[in-house]
């Protein structure tokens, strides 16, 4: 990952709203969900949410498919995964060590 993807993905992710959303696409993956149902259960209007996703999708966080009448949207777990690891790449100097209790907090869900 570039920089100037990560600075997009931060960015993205630097709103309440935003990251809420982000968040719940993540816990519900891979099915995702309709636009309107993000709408409702993050608690903004619809119009403020498509706004929302837009500049998620925008930064590559989510990807989006019509589904008859509505927009289902599902969180891209790969670039979660390439902005996790550019973040952490050079974690601590090399030092696996100290980054050990960062791998402890991940593994027993993952």
């Amino acid at each position: 990952m570039e920089n100037e993807s990560a600075i997009a993905a931060l960015a993205a992710l630097a709103q309440s709203t935003r990251l809420d959303s982000f968040r719940l696409l993540v816990r519900h993956e891979p099915d995702g969900l309709p636009a309107g149902e993000i709408a409702r259960l993050v608690g903004v209007p619809q119009n403020t949410m498509s706004s929302h996703l837009a500049i998620l999708s925008r930064a590559g966080l989510v990807r989006a498919e019509r589904q008859s009448r509505s927009i289902h949207y599902r969180a891209d777990l790969e670039a979660l995964g390439a902005l996790t690891l550019f973040l952490l790449k050079d974690c601590c100097g090399g030092n696996a060590a100290l980054c050990a209790p960062i791998i402890a907090e991940l593994t027993p869900c993952c």
